[in-house]
């Protein structure tokens, strides 16, 4: 018979043997997570001056092209223009509407900016329950607002 201390080395080292069996498959046979891109850095530490800056600088760097993607407030107010004018009738109430050809119309000519707005799936969750299949200009331009 054995001792209850010698039960328990068994049983640690079948739970050892079995695990690294086990590991050892799963890394020979999928080897995808590999793959996977590191997602996580540490923040540097105090002493680590060279990492500050450059931290700093690349946060700078991401900013500036995010600010110069944004549009300023003439290719807004053009935007507003565009869309006012190429409108579709009737009016709903006050509201001002457009169709699907338009809309495209309106994407052409707004510039490279406003290019990311004027998809079908943009203007397929602006849609609502116009008998014309229509947006509302107000809408869009809000939705504009907000994302841009």
């Amino acid at each position: 018979k054995k001792s209850e201390q010698e039960l328990k080395d068994e049983e640690m080292e079948l739970f050892t043997k079995y695990y690294m069996e086990w590991k050892g498959e799963r890394k020979s046979g999928n080897t995808s997570y590999m793959n996977i891109p590191r997602f996580y850095y540490r923040l540097p530490a105090e002493d680590e001056i060279l990492l500050q800056k450059l931290r700093e600088e690349s946060r700078a760097v991401f900013l500036q092209r995010k600010s110069r993607e944004l549009l300023d407030n003439e290719e807004l107010q053009n935007l507003w223009f565009l869309l006012d004018k190429h409108q579709t009738s009737p009016m709903t109430g006050e509201e001002a509407m457009i169709n699907y050809e338009n809309f495209l119309k309106v994407g052409e000519k707004a510039g490279p900016k406003c290019k990311q707005f004027f998809t079908a799936k943009i203007f397929a969750k602006l849609l609502h329950n116009d008998p014309y299949g229509r947006i509302s200009i107000m809408q869009f331009f809000n939705y504009v607002m907000r994302k841009g």
